[in-house]
C-alpha cells in the first residue's frame, strides 16, 4: 500500500463529547472519555489531556479521533478509539477539533 492509500485508509471522524470522567487508575495522567460519532456510533477513549483539560470542561466539546485501530486496554478499560491532538510549545496536548460546529461522524478529508 502506498502511502496515499495508507492516510486513505485511516478512518478520522469528528464525535463530540458526551462525558468525560476523571481515570486516576491509568500510568499516565489521563481522561475517560465519552463520545458520540453519530447515527449511534458511541465510544469511549482514553485521553492524556490532564494538562489543558478538566472533565467537567469537556462535554458538548468536538474532536477528532481515529476509529478505525483496535481497541486497547488501559487500566483495565477498554479505549475504542484514539483521540488527536498536538504538542503546544511545552510538549502537552492540545485536541483537535473543527472550529465550527459540524455533524458527528464527519470524516476527514
Amino acid at each position: 500500500m502506498d502511502p496515499f492509500e495508507a492516510f486513505q485508509a485511516t478512518e478520522v471522524k469528528v464525535g463530540t463529547v458526551l462525558q468525560a470522567l476523571p481515570f486516576p487508575e491509568a500510568r499516565n495522567p489521563a481522561i475517560k472519555l465519552h463520545l458520540d460519532f453519530g447515527d449511534g456510533d458511541h465510544r469511549w477513549s482514553s485521553a492524556q489531556i490532564t494538562d489543558h483539560y478538566k472533565p467537567e470542561d469537556l462535554p458538548g466539546r468536538q474532536i477528532l479521533a481515529v476509529t478505525n485501530l483496535p481497541p486497547r486496554r488501559i487500566a483495565g478499560f477498554k479505549s475504542e478509539c484514539l483521540v488527536l491532538g498536538v504538542p503546544d510549545s511545552d510538549g502537552t496536548v492540545i485536541l483537535i477539533g473543527p472550529d465550527r460546529p459540524v455533524p458527528n461522524g464527519g470524516h476527514l478529508y
